[in-house]
């Protein structure tokens, strides 16, 4: 006797296939596809956008996956992909929404003159003026221009006077600027966050 030939599927399973198809069909043409789109519109997770980020506590570079609709951030949490942190967070990580969220977060800069005892709002225009002319001002008043080394004098052109300090969250490109721009203005003290 020859051997018969196994499809794969059997003959009960075949008229649970058809069964199952004809009924999903059937059912298909009942329900009113615009209406179910209508109602699953206001859905939690509806009109959502997703950003991935990194944390920017320390400088473990953990990564975030941003929930924001409207504009508005809704959620952050740990990104399951990322090489780094597999999803966990640590207790700093896991309170930066309370932090964004917070209403005693500060959204506007802010400047208390000498003598006050309250801050007042300023523009962001002023604020960056303010903080451009401050720079100029001590890096003049502070500038190095020769120092003797080993009973010779040399050009050293610099100020010891302020200093740059990046962050976690810098991408390779920021730092690399902030090492120009400090260079520029003559220091050569650059520090990192995660290192103080």
């Amino acid at each position: 006797m020859a051997d018969r030939h196994d499809p794969g599927i059997s003959r009960r399973e075949l008229f649970k296939l058809t069964l199952g198809g004809g009924t999903g069909l059937a059912l298909g043409g009942l329900l009113d596809w615009p209406a179910v789109r209508a109602a699953t519109a206001t859905f939690k997770l509806s009109d959502v956008k997703e950003f991935t980020t990194s944390c920017n506590f320390c400088s473990c570079g953990c990564g975030m996956v941003a929930t924001v609709r409207s504009g508005k951030l809704i959620t952050l949490e740990g990104d399951f992909d990322h090489v780094v942190n597999g999803g966990s967070l640590c207790v700093k990580g896991m309170s930066m929404f309370a932090t964004h969220a917070s209403p005693q977060r500060t959204t506007v800069p802010r400047y208390r003159a000498p003598g006050s005892d309250h801050w007042e709002e300023i523009t962001w225009q002023e604020a960056v003026d303010r903080v451009a002319q401050r720079i100029v001002k001590t890096r003049n008043e502070n500038w190095i221009a020769r120092e003797i080394v080993s009973g010779v004098e040399v050009p050293v052109n610099r100020t010891d006077a302020f200093a740059f300090m990046g962050g976690a969250q810098n991408t390779n490109e920021e730092c690399y600027m902030f090492q120009k721009a400090a260079r520029l203005l003559g220091t050569a003290y650059v520090e990192h966050q995660a290192r103080l």
